[in-house]
């Protein structure tokens, strides 16, 4: 009887959908994509326990007392031994609605648009990972000669931790583009 609840307590996770940041791309470089960004409303943390913090957030330690849905991807940042994730909330929410964190850790704020490279890549994500994805963009947009305005790479996770196959990860750097 546990192994029925926890297969479709999987198969669940699994299914649901959840609102996906939108983006345009603009240009294809092999397989890199060169995408526009509009600005979205993100809440971001900077701590140890990063997930923890901005699950309780969208899921009622706020100022109503509501429940967010939850969207992809969710931002990562690593710089030295800062750990920054950042969640993207859903588009209904604006400066003027927006749903204070009771968390004072947590920032809610609004970002700005630009012009990002982005490489995709499957699997559960590691530094490994990030890193050999890092490297590829990064050769690719040196080949292009495509100005990096960034070296920080922001890796995005499209997926629930229970979803086993078909994962979707991306490695972004902030570029100049210039349209031929």
């Amino acid at each position: 009887m546990y192994n029925f609840f926890l297969l479709l307590f999987s198969i669940t996770m699994i299914s649901q959908q959840y609102e996906t940041q939108q983006y345009e791309v603009l240009s294809t470089l092999d397989n890199v994509e060169i995408r526009y960004y509009p600005p979205s409303m993100k809440a971001k943390v900077t701590s140890n326990s990063n997930f923890s913090k901005l699950f309780k957030y969208i899921g009622g330690n706020n100022s109503d007392n509501i429940k967010i849905a939850m969207t992809t991807p969710v931002y990562m940042t690593n710089k030295g031994s800062l750990n920054t994730m950042e969640f993207v909330l859903p588009s209904k929410y604006l400066e003027k609605n927006i749903v204070s964190p009771k968390d004072n850790s947590i920032k809610v704020y609004k970002s700005k648009e630009g012009v990002f490279a982005s490489i995709t890549y499957s699997g559960y994500s590691n530094q490994k990972k990030v890193l050999a994805n890092y490297r590829l963009l990064v050769n690719k947009l040196n080949e292009k000669n495509v100005e990096i305005i960034s070296n920080e790479p922001v890796v995005l996770s499209y997926n629930s931790p229970y979803k086993v196959f078909n994962r979707r990860n991306e490695v972004l750097l902030e570029v100049v583009y210039k349209a031929n």
